[in-house]
């Protein structure tokens, strides 16, 4: 019974770190940062979709899909191509050739000759439907241009009267409408149109030899420009 007791008390003492822990009641858990999302964005907003011709191969009919963003290609896609190993082998290095050069300049794949030249004919094809698409019509460019004759300018060699063409606020063109029959003035006068294209204004030299054309041009050309702005 003696030797009994000093094992109770240990036993005890060994139990009141125990009692003396503060048990947490919170609990933990472990957060798993999701991947950052991207924001999906419908490509017809801003992409052109132009699909290229079908190109009929002894392999089989090759047709692309072209997308382009602005005018770069951003994707390609098969919308049609013959069921054949070394075409499924091809494509991906086709694409991927397209969108690296930008253009349907690329290289034929080894193997799948045909399928190559077939896509780049089809690739080639909705290249061109799709710079035909963005450039202006006709009438879309005559709408954005102006035209303004200046007045009739009278020199002691003769009469100087300017046409002028405007893209905008740009001059495009200068055409000489009344001139003075003199061989200084003929050789003077393209002189003066390209001066007037550089510097967009009649802010240009006067052409030596052809001092009175040179005043009277820059004249005319001077209430083009005022006119346009007026």
């Amino acid at each position: 019974m003696k030797r009994a007791i000093p094992v109770l008390v240990l036993s005890v003492a060994g139990l009141i770190p125990v009692w003396r822990y503060d048990v947490s009641t919170g609990t933990s858990s472990t957060e798993v940062a999701a991947p950052a999302s991207t924001p999906s964005t419908s490509s017809s907003g801003t992409a052109v979709v132009v699909k290229g011709t079908t190109v009929g191969t002894e392999k089989g009919d090759v047709q692309v899909e072209v997308a382009f963003e602005g005018d770069a290609i951003s994707a390609v896609r098969m919308l049609k191509q013959p069921n054949h190993p070394q075409t499924t082998a091809a494509v991906p290095t086709l694409i991927s050739e397209t969108l690296r050069a930008q253009s349907a300049d690329i290289d034929t794949v080894s193997g799948a000759t045909l399928t190559s030249d077939g896509y780049k004919e089809s690739l080639q094809a909705a290249i061109d439907g799709r710079a035909a698409a963005a450039a202006p019509s006709p009438t879309d460019a005559s709408a954005a241009s102006q035209v303004v004759a200046g007045p009739t300018v009278g020199t002691e060699k003769g009469d100087v009267q300017v046409e002028v063409t405007f893209e905008g606020d740009a001059i495009s063109a200068v055409r000489m409408l009344k001139q003075p029959n003199h061989p200084q003035t003929t050789a003077a006068v393209p002189t003066l149109i390209s001066e007037t294209l550089r510097a967009q204004s009649a802010d240009i030299d006067t052409v030596s030899g052809a001092t009175l054309t040179s005043e009277g041009y820059k004249e005319s050309l001077q209430a083009a420009i005022d006119a346009k702005g007026a």
